[in-house]
């Protein structure tokens, strides 16, 4: 190391040197010892410390940054690292210099990282800031990365299929020298997202942010589009794309999104008919390569365009960057549900389930991906009746809309079986809800009635073979138990609701069209509810229910005997035993 003083004199005389030059005033970034001298520059300030330096320093870096922002849309160089290593000295220093880093910021993710998100070193470099800086940015800048997480999700999304290009570009040996290098950089970025992960969320930010996660696989496609259409992402602005005044390339470009084709591709009398449904589906496409939270958490996602889309993109072979979406989807949605439980107020989360239940069956269609997504939705709000069982009683509109669904597919139907076991299992939402209680216990009679009138789940039988006709049945037979259990719960709670339970689960028992597992357990629910105490014991709830006289802790059951048991329940024997039984008898051994 020589001089301190020689150091920084040089350094300083770089950038000063750089602002005089014509060429590199226009375009700092095309000058390569640039970024360099910068990085000397904050490293000098910190070994020493010295007020006086970073006063020196300073102008400079306001002037430097301010050129190289203007210059953006006009450059082809990259100019992440470079405002990234500027915006880190304003953070260590603004006390000092009376900086205020937020507008630097919020210029930085606005013209910078929504040109260079689709470069992996920019990508990796901005996750690297916000993981250094995540506490000061938390304390001090508490809305910035929930304003701009859209920004962040495309550039995780984006950069899984980049990742594995940069891999690639080196040279290995071995096969597997490559896989462990591949795999340590790819974790690398992701981990390092799943770090800063939790500060996009905010109250602001809770609700849009549950389907920008969901549609992640729908991002990619759509910027995969953008990508085909008008070249690299690299260096060029979708919001430029998206407010261009030709707007031919955009209509072809969402024809291509939407139907997997181009305006040219149709006969002579489609074309007017792709147009229009083009016209109707931009926003939504448009929305998807947002880089900016607009506080909308709704999304329209039942129209014909949308349902084209998502054929097109199932229908052609997936790319690597779609195949890696589908991975870092469920994972985001792991952290998000867990955050969310521990973390978000009441108010958010019952706002976030009816988007949930919109959201169940209108998923990507990839078998995998809806699966495990699905499950996961499933799992949070089951979870979170668990938490606030008075979410039941608040949300029992749209509840009832989706027990009037139940028919329509498989994954509504599924969703109407949680639902079904929500309300069983939480009373309706409690003691104080009974009028709640009691709509549900009616919307729960109806489907009973309906399904029991009925031998098919809204499918004409004529389409159906021998297979589907299994799956229906059995599709029916579980939901028709879901439904007698529900009931049998709900009257057990609310005792106001018996004589209309015994009549339900007597139709339920007496019919024999069902399934056998349907009508027996529709009649041992009838001998339950007679016996109030076994009932609540059996029935009631499974966690915060204060014990009663006379009911059974069931806990207890391996070691103590108590008589007043239904004698149904120790499997097929029907009437009075002829012998003394134990519990045993009931529980299986383990």
């Amino acid at each position: 190391m020589g001089d301190p003083d020689k150091e920084w004199d040089f350094y300083l005389r770089t950038l000063s040197s750089s602002a005089r030059d014509s060429n590199l005033a226009s375009d700092p970034a095309s000058d390569p010892s640039l970024l360099n001298s910068v990085r000397k520059l904050c490293q000098l300030c910190k070994a020493e410390n010295s007020e006086d330096l970073v006063a020196r320093v300073y102008p400079h870096f306001n002037k430097l940054f301010q050129r190289s922002v203007a210059s953006l849309p006009q450059s082809k160089s990259s100019y992440g690292l470079l405002l990234l290593d500027i915006i880190q000295f304003f953070l260590d220093f603004g006390e000092i210099v009376l900086h205020d880093a937020d507008p630097s910021l919020r210029s930085f993710f606005r013209s910078c990282l929504s040109r260079e998100f689709a470069d992996l070193t920019v990508a990796e470099a901005t996750l690297h800031f916000l993981n250094v800086n995540k506490k000061r940015l938390l304390a001090s800048f508490p809305a910035l990365l929930p304003q701009f997480f859209p920004l962040l999700l495309k550039l995780i999304a984006w950069n899984g299929e980049n990742i594995a290009c940069y891999s690639q570009s080196k040279s290995f040996s071995r096969l597997d020298e490559w896989l462990a290098n591949f795999l340590a950089l790819f974790s690398r970025l992701l981990n390092s997202f799943l770090k800063v992960f939790p500060e996009l969320i905010s109250p602001a930010s809770f609700l849009p942010l549950f389907p920008s996660l969901v549609d992640l696989p729908m991002l990619v496609v759509a910027l995969e589009r953008v990508e085909r259409s008008s070249g690299s992402l690299i260096g060029s602005s979708i919001a430029s794309i998206q407010n261009t005044t030709a707007p031919e390339m955009l209509l072809a470009l969402m024809d291509e999104a939407y139907t997997g084709s181009t305006i040219g591709d149709g006969g002579a009398g489609s074309e007017s008919e792709d147009i229009n449904a083009i016209d109707s589906a931009d926003p939504l496409f448009l929305e998807l390569l947002k880089d900016e939270n607009d506080g909308l958490a709704e999304r329209h996602r039942t129209s014909p365009s949308m349902a084209a889309a998502l054929q097109a993109a199932v229908n052609v072979p997936q790319t690597d960057r779609l195949k890696q979406s589908l991975k870092i989807g469920p994972a985001l949605l792991d952290v998000y549900c867990a955050l969310a439980i521990r973390d978000v107020n009441d108010s958010l989360i019952c706002a976030l389930i009816p988007l949930i239940m919109a959201r169940n069956d209108v998923l990507f269609p990839d078998k995998n991906y809806s699966y495990q997504v699905r499950k996961r939705l499933l799992e949070f709000m089951l979870a979170s009746f668990q938490r606030s069982p008075n979410f039941i009683a608040l949300l029992k509109k749209p509840i009832m809309d989706r027990l009037g669904e139940a028919y329509d597919s498989s994954a509504k139907t599924e969703l109407a079986l949680q639902l079904c076991w929500a309300i069983g299992e939480h009373g309706g939402g409690g003691a104080s809800h009974k009028d709640a209680a009691r709509e549900l216990f009616e919307n729960l009679e109806l489907l009973l009635y309906e399904n029991l009138s009925s031998s098919r789940l809204g499918l004409r039988e004529s389409a159906l073979g021998s297979d589907s006709e299994n799956l229906r049945k059995s599709s029916q037979s579980r939901l028709l138990c879901f439904v007698v259990t529900a009931i049998a719960k709900l009257a057990t709670h609310h005792h106001e609701l018996l004589p209309r339970a015994r009549v339900s689960l007597g139709k339920a028992s007496r019919s024999r069209i069902s399934d056998v597992r349907v009508w027996r357990r529709a009649r041992d629910y009838l001998g339950l509810i007679d016996d109030p105490a076994i009932s609540l014991s059996v029935l009631g709830p499974s966690q915060g229910h204060v014990q009663k006289p006379g009911t059974v802790n069931w806990r207890d059951g391996g070691t103590k005997m108590i008589a007043h048991i239904p004698f149904y329940l120790l499997g097929e024997q029907e009437g009075s035993p002829f012998h003394d039984f134990s519990f045993s008898d009931i529980f299986p051994r383990t």
